[in-house]
């Protein structure tokens, strides 16, 4: 629904004050205008720089301009016994420590409601006075749709050949999505400076910089794709066949937790994933959406799902959850990180947007059961280090990347991860030496943290599926298990 219906609803119930949270003023104002020439309702506007306007004026009445508490009052003068009267504010949320300004909003919002007169602030942020919290409603002015979205490139791309057709047209479009009407026009115009069309790598610049910008998420354009990874068959396999294009009434996807010890390629596959599918890849790092003031953490959380929603088809990276999430039971922290853990666990739940969420963890025994229940998450795979064949092809693969003699001798990999095999190519290629020196160099994880790797193990048996072979994980302990012998003359002697 359009802000210039929902505003017509609201009017239309005496709504007497309607806070509307928005980043395109100009357009939500042509919404309003056309509202009010439809009613014939009066309106006007208000400003810091431009003062008090009054369509079909040269004067405000009653008022000296730029003054906000004069501009407040002067909504009565406006009103008209057949009419309503609508004042917006632009901004004002900068107003809203002022005593003397939340008591005049009050008795006007009040008063509104006999004379038909209406307060409509416009602000980039919902932040109202606790004064006037029953006092307003809030809208929401919703980002360009894909209809929208293809009339602004329509506009802008006025010679034949700039606007792409078919499936082309369709990633531009998916490119475009989550950005303001200001934002995607800047977009296509950029793209046909640069192309002289309108191409969607132009667009996901763009929207690169407005995400650095938010500071909240992160766009991942590296170029790696599933034939750079190798092994983890099955979990390629159900990735690729739940993101493929989508038919009429087939369910969307929700995402994947993937457990495993480090250097085993959870995070590489994660973000493999978007280029597999052509689709944009987005890192949520928690750790940037803590805040020092109260409120902030949970608002900055808020924004980043809102972005996430905006955004269209994407996959959503949450690397390391376990650690990210260590502190949600909410000691120390007067419940912060509670609060963080309950707005995520919701939207995981609820969301409607077509986004795919992959969160990796070291140890998903820290992380509560209702993180990970089902209708969360389509699925808890267990990444384990490499078998034998497995091994054989990352070696392949990253003896081709760093120019290496795919005939060498190689060290003993047992044990070994894809990113201790990479290390150690990397190591040859960057020190001029064999394989096997190279090795000299490389201590695998297996054996550094050879027991937290068997418990987490020994917990995934059965509870997580095999993201190689595919269907539950099964973990067999081959190691021999040795027993004290403890004679009785000891058991007496304590």
């Amino acid at each position: 629904m359009t802000l210039k219906h929902q505003l017509a609803e609201y009017i239309a119930a005496c709504f007497s004050g309607i806070w509307v949270q928005s980043h395109e003023h100009d357009d939500a104002l042509r919404e309003i205008a056309q509202l009010c020439r439809e009613h014939d309702w009066r309106l006007a506007t208000w400003d810091i720089d431009q003062g008090l306007q009054i369509p079909g004026t040269e004067q405000p009445p009653d008022t000296d301009g730029i003054d906000p508490l004069a501009a407040i009052k002067s909504v009565n003068s406006l009103a008209t016994p057949d009419g309503s009267a609508l004042l917006v504010l632009r901004n004002f949320h900068r107003f809203s420590n002022s005593a003397e300004i939340v008591q005049a909003l009050a008795g006007q919002i009040a008063g509104g409601k006999q004379n038909r007169t209406f307060i409509i602030v416009l602000a980039p942020v919902v932040d109202i006075p606790v004064e006037l919290e029953k006092a307003f409603t809030v809208l929401e002015h919703a980002l360009p749709n894909r209809h929208q979205l293809e009339e602004i490139a329509t506009g802008v791309a006025v010679e034949e050949g700039e606007m792409p057709d078919g499936g082309e047209r369709t990633r531009l479009l998916d490119a475009a999505a989550g950005l303001t009407r200001y934002e995607a026009e800047n977009a296509f115009a950029l793209s046909l400076v640069r192309h002289q069309r309108l191409l969607p790598d132009t667009v996901w610049e763009l929207k690169g910089q407005m995400l650095k910008k938010s500071g909240l998420l992160t766009l991942y354009r590296g170029g790696e794709t599933f034939a750079d990874l190798g092994g983890l068959d099955a979990l390629k396999e159900f990735c690729t066949r739940a993101l493929r294009p989508k038919e009429a009434n087939r369910p969307k996807a929700r995402g994947t937790v993937l457990l495993g010890s480090p250097g085993t390629g959870k995070s590489a596959i994660a973000k493999a994933l978007g280029n597999e599918t052509g689709r944009p890849t987005l890192v949520l790092d928690p750790g940037t959406l803590m805040g020092s003031l109260v409120g902030q953490t949970e608002e900055r959380t808020r924004r980043a799902l809102a972005i996430i929603d905006a955004f269209g088809p994407s996959i959503v990276v949450i690397d390391e959850v376990d650690r990210a999430l260590a502190g949600h039971s909410g000691s120390g922290d007067s419940g912060t990180m509670s609060r963080f853990f309950g707005t995520l666990q919701t939207w995981l739940n609820d969301r409607t947007c077509d986004s795919f969420v992959v969160c990796t963890s070291n140890d998903v025994r820290t992380l509560p059961s209702a993180f990970t229940r089902a209708e969360r998450f389509d699925a808890i795979y267990f990444v384990d280090t490499p078998g034998e064949s497995q091994r054989e092809a990352i070696w392949g693969l990253y003896a081709e990347k760093f120019q290496l003699d795919p005939d060498q001798p190689r060290p003993d990999d047992t044990g070994w991860s894809g990113a201790e095999i990479k290390a150690c190519c990397r190591l040859a290629a960057m020190l001029q030496v064999s394989l096997i020196d190279a090795a000299e160099n490389v201590v695998p994880v297996s054996q550094t943290a050879a027991e937290s790797i068997g418990r987490l193990r020994k917990w995934a048996s059965g509870r997580c599926l095999c993201a190689e072979r595919g269907g539950v994980y099964r973990y067999e302990d081959t190691q021999p298990r040795t027993r004290r012998r403890v004679r009785r003359g000891e058991l007496l002697n304590n």
